[in-house]
């Protein structure tokens, strides 16, 4: 007898003749995704499967398989709407601070603010996202596009700051900020204290140094130690060498 599945069967694939206009199509993934948030927090990421979220969120098996090819890709789902959601949440301080310390914190404050919500959900979820060969790692190819929506939103806090970067940093910097933050997220994940208090303040404390650091890096003297803290990142960090450029081959040109 073969073992049981969570593929869908034959009676459970989506209805291939009905198409669904765009808004309903948005909705059911809506739903599937805010389902499976909930049952990973409720019962963990690992015992969750794909049918216990169909069934919860009413729909049938292949239908959610239809939305996203697994549990993996529910997560990379959860990161977009988390980039998605950032972008809106900094438009305010980004549109009125031009001091870079500002933006860096309110830039990372804004992060723990969303994040808020999904904090246990984080906590059930982290071993896997912390193995570098996962699919879920920040750093891995299906975080792809997440990541690069993060490091686009450090790239407008450089730019829009009345502290100017030097031209040959402007793609190195962003970079950092981001790894930064992704400090800040590790930090975030084990924080216990009461509303994430010893967060914010870490956010704070690192948006201070960082924007000093980046104030002297105008020095030219001081330029190359940035440069080899990011390649000291790209050549041991775990998915690194994949998810950043290597800053010492030439650009294409288009």
């Amino acid at each position: 007898m073969p073992a049981p599945t969570d593929r869908p069967g034959p009676d459970e694939s989506p209805e291939k003749g009905s198409a669904k206009s765009p808004a309903k199509s948005e909705q059911t993934r809506a739903l599937i995704l805010e389902t499976a948030m909930r049952l990973f927090q409720e019962r963990g990421y690992d015992k969750t499967t794909m049918r216990a979220i169909a069934k919860e969120a009413g729909v049938s098996v292949g239908n959610a398989y239809y939305y996203f090819d697994g549990k993996e890709h529910l997560i990379q789902g959860f990161y977009d709407r988390i980039a998605a959601e950032h972008q809106v949440a900094v438009r305010e301080v980004l549109d009125r601070e031009t001091d870079l310390e500002a933006r860096i914190g309110g830039v990372l404050k804004a992060w723990l603010d969303i994040a808020t919500p999904y904090h246990e959900f984080a906590v059930q979820f982290f071993k896997n996202a912390a193995d570098p060969d996962s699919p879920l790692s920040p750093f891995s190819p299906e975080s792809e596009h997440a990541r690069v929506e993060a490091i686009s939103v450090h790239r407008e806090v450089l730019a829009g700051a009345k502290t100017k970067v030097p031209e040959d940093l402007r793609d190195v910097l962003p970079e950092l900020l981001w790894l930064s933050q992704m400090g800040l997220v590790l930090y975030w994940v084990f924080d216990r204290t009461e509303g994430r208090e010893r967060s914010y303040r870490l956010a704070e404390r690192g948006a201070r140094l960082t924007a000093r650091g980046v104030s002297l890096a105008r020095f030219r003297v001081l330029r190359p130690l940035v440069h080899e803290v990011h390649e000291l990142f790209t050549d041991f960090l775990p998915g690194m060498t994949k998810a950043l450029p290597d800053p010492s081959k030439p650009k294409k040109k288009g």
